[in-house]
């Protein structure tokens, strides 16, 4: 598994086609993918996606994490994108299917096989820029990943923006393409001025999420997070690990955090900070950087809460802990 994240795959992945109605899927070769160059995707960005992973567990056996949750959410980016209505029954099919077909080559923990169901408008008609694509191509590539950690633990550094925006701020619930591409200007300045690993925005002053995570501040027994709306995106790894804090009797408040209490917060020793999604289940942030000046998290180094949050998610993942809310899809 040599090379970056996610730049090795699987020679096969499953495909479907929608005209009219879903072909059944099948299992081709995964290097390429025929398209019209008026493809609706290629000008329009008609296009969602989702991550997640299988993992090896600990009796041999290969799961699924969480597989119904990202389900859903493929669904919901497709209908706010006005694609095809998905066959919601077909997609997890298609992923479970494509984890069985190489059920020996998913890696040990804490490696584990990447999931990338996509979801694409490809009808030829550059003329479509004000309309929806009515035929599409559904696809999941599979892409085993190593160890997120495996170069020594996470240790960010944010900027926090508070006059861009990741996106439209009607649009932040789609998982899509446009998205991302519209962040990266943010992204691309902030390394090249700060060595910033991230931009946190911060529309009006208030955090929000940066333009591939979402943000958590763990102070003490408090942990304080966005609370949803349609303007981010709503993770799958964020849900968890509340839902897991909130078990422990932890005081998750979902709500508005302002920079300035930010940085305030950021100021205790015991205070640390995270950025969730499914690569990395939960990294470390140690610095933030506002209006020129660098603000420590905490100690400014990795801490033991964000650091045991990881492990116990980690735990159910790999299956050495139970898994009592049945998380995992066993294949």
């Amino acid at each position: 598994m040599a090379g970056e994240f996610g730049t090795q795959f699987m020679p096969q992945m499953s495909v479907c086609h929608y005209r009219d109605g879903w072909s059944t899927e099948e299992m081709v070769p995964s290097d390429s993918l025929t398209l019209h160059p008026g493809a609706h995707v290629l000008h329009y960005a008609s296009t969602c996606f989702e991550g997640l992973k299988a993992f090896r567990q600990a009796d041999g056996r290969v799961a699924i994490f969480r597989m119904d949750r990202n389900i859903a959410r493929f669904a919901q980016s497709t209908r706010l994108l006005y694609l095809p209505e998905l066959d919601e029954a077909q997609t997890a099919r298609m992923i479970t299917q494509s984890v069985a077909y190489f059920r020996d080559q998913v890696p040990d923990a804490p490696a584990s096989l990447y999931i990338r169901p996509t979801h694409i408008g490809t009808e030829a008609a550059i003329g479509k820029a004000a309309a929806r694509s009515d035929t599409s191509t559904q696809y999941v590539l599979l892409s085993p990943v190593g160890d997120y950690f495996s170069g020594g633990e996470a240790n960010l550094r944010l900027l926090l923006d508070d006059q861009g925006v990741r996106c439209g701020p009607d649009h932040g619930m789609v998982k899509g393409g446009g998205n991302y591409a519209s962040a990266l200007k943010h992204i691309e300045r902030a390394r090249a001025a700060f060595n910033a690993d991230q931009v946190l925005f911060c529309p009006g002053g208030h955090v929000q999420e940066t333009g591939a995570a979402n943000f958590m501040l763990v102070d003490g027994n408090e942990i304080i997070t966005k609370s949803l709306d349609e303007s981010f995106l709503h993770g799958v790894t964020r849900e968890s690990l509340l839902e897991l804090a909130r078990a422990k009797g932890l005081d998750v408040q979902e709500r508005e955090l302002s920079i300035d209490e930010l940085l305030k917060r950021a100021a205790h020793p015991e205070c640390e900070a995270g950025l969730t999604g499914t690569a990395a289940v939960v990294a470390a942030v140690g610095t933030l950087i506002f209006d020129g000046h660098e603000h420590s998290v905490g100690t400014g180094a990795p801490g033991p809460r964000i650091r045991a949050m990881r492990d116990e998610l980690n735990a159910i993942q790999w299956g050495t802990a139970p898994d009592t809310r049945q998380w995992l899809t066993q294949v």
